[in-house]
């Protein structure tokens, strides 16, 4: 938190200093939204609520205009990814009872849902590649021809969890529905439960991204341990399964998070600041799959245990001698300085990998009928959902449009009509003064 400025005098609540074109720092807006959801399971999972009122500031001062997580001045860099990042932090606080907000101010339930009807509009899913959330939300964002696994992700996670939460079976057939658009795509490998991140609009997403990314994984499988658990059906049990050991395998080597863009091959500094966060997120996901999935509990925790261990071990740098790193599996600490990553991502990594233990026995996350407190509004959402489409011209827009025409034309031929007359008796005074000097 000392890298978090939202709160002091002048700064703006909700976001870590960035973006990067701004010069201030290298952190997207969404990164902001993932800070707050780490702080929230934090107090969960430790009962300290130091910063209970600065991550409560944080996440209402970024709900946006319609409050629904689509703040105007953050259009540049707004992807369906990044709302839904935002929306999940809201979900999260719903879900581990965090304190209410003021009633005056949207409740966490109602922007959860917000955002997630507004992604739910059929104007954010085309007919192109039969479906699915494309990756930016404005037209002119690069990215826009983009459709990739963590948008989508994020949206079948939230409708699992939502349908869970609500008891709605609505969101569940959607989310339902996006599970099988990704299989369809094959962004999820149907032989080795890969999760690859996506492709573009103009092969009709045939050409797929085979890079493989932590959260891609990590919110795919939790999506489906809420779908187990609100559904009990043993298909969503066998996905669950399928997903956690390719997981698993892929991205805890040796029992060890590691990023795999940025550590195969032991090679360092190829990650974004965006890709820094990753590892933590996934720590904090599967110790909540223990929860929903209890079947999963000892091999989820044996790995998480060990590796946190090798997280803590490399937090040996800088002058308190305790500060961390991102590379675990290296057993030593690598100066974040030296290596040209940054410092958020890597705490939060360590910091999730340790109270993602704490979770062990902590309470699954509630339902509005198992203690959850958050007020819900089923409606919220949708008014401004960023790249609606023209409206169909009707006969009356028609008829309208010809009497505006015809009046502007009326309008601008007086305008003319007059500039001309005035240019005449200009020119008839004019020669009346010049046969007046001649004399």
């Amino acid at each position: 938190m000392s890298m978090y400025h939202g709160n002091e005098s002048g700064q703006i609540p909700g976001i870590l200093p960035g973006p990067p074109a701004s010069g201030l720092g290298p952190y997207y807006w969404w990164e902001g939204g993932a800070l707050m959801g780490t702080m929230i399971d934090y107090w969960k999972a430790t009962g300290d609520s130091s910063y209970n009122s600065v991550v409560m500031q944080g996440l209402l001062h970024q709900v946006g205009q319609f409050q629904d997580y689509m703040p105007a001045n953050h259009t540049l860099s707004l992807g369906n990814d990044d709302q839904g990042f935002w929306g999940l932090s809201a979900m999260l606080a719903a879900e581990n009872k965090f304190p209410d907000p003021p009633s005056d101010q949207p409740q966490w339930l109602a922007l959860a849902q917000a955002v997630w009807n507004t992604q739910a509009d059929p104007s954010r899913h085309d007919k192109t590649c039969n479906g699915g959330l494309r990756w930016q939300i404005p037209p002119t964002n690069q990215g826009y021809d983009y459709k990739n696994t963590i948008a989508n992700g994020i949206f079948f996670n939230m409708g699992a969890r939502l349908a869970r939460y609500t008891q709605n079976d609505t969101y569940a057939q959607r989310a339902e529905e996006t599970w099988d658009w990704l299989w369809s795509v094959q962004y999820i490998d149907h032989k080795s439960w890969a999760v690859y991140d996506g492709a573009g609009i103009k092969s009709n997403c045939t050409l797929i991204d085979k890079a493989e990314y932590s959260y891609n994984a990590g919110i795919i499988t939790q999506g489906a341990a809420f779908m187990y658990n609100y559904t009990k059906d043993e298909k969503w049990k066998s996905r669950l399964d399928s997903l956690l050991n390719a997981l698993l395998k892929t991205f805890f080597p040796k029992n060890i998070a590691v990023e795999l863009p940025c550590e195969r091959d032991n090679g360092r500094g190829t990650c974004t600041p965006d890709m820094l966060a990753y590892k933590g997120f996934v720590h904090r996901w599967l110790a909540v799959v223990t929860q929903l999935a209890p079947h999963t509990k000892d091999k989820i925790f044996r790995i998480l245990k060990a590796s946190a261990e090798a997280a803590i071990r490399q937090c040996t740098g800088g002058k308190s001698g305790r500060q961390c790193g991102f590379y675990w599996s290296y057993g030593k600490f690598v100066d974040p300085g030296a290596d040209k990553t940054t410092g958020a991502g890597e705490n939060m990594d360590v910091l999730a990998a340790v109270m993602s233990l704490l979770m062990d026995s902590g309470e699954s996350p509630v339902t509005n009928s198992t203690g959850g407190t958050s007020k819900g509004d089923a409606n919220a959402g949708g008014k401004d959902n960023g790249e609606r489409r023209w409206s169909p011209v009707t006969m009356g827009d028609k008829v309208g449009a010809g009497f505006l025409t015809a009046f502007l034309l009326a309008g601008a031929g007086g305008l003319f009509a007059w500039m001309s007359l005035f240019d005449r008796v200009g020119d008839v005074l004019g020669d009346q003064a010049e046969d007046q000097e001649k004399n």
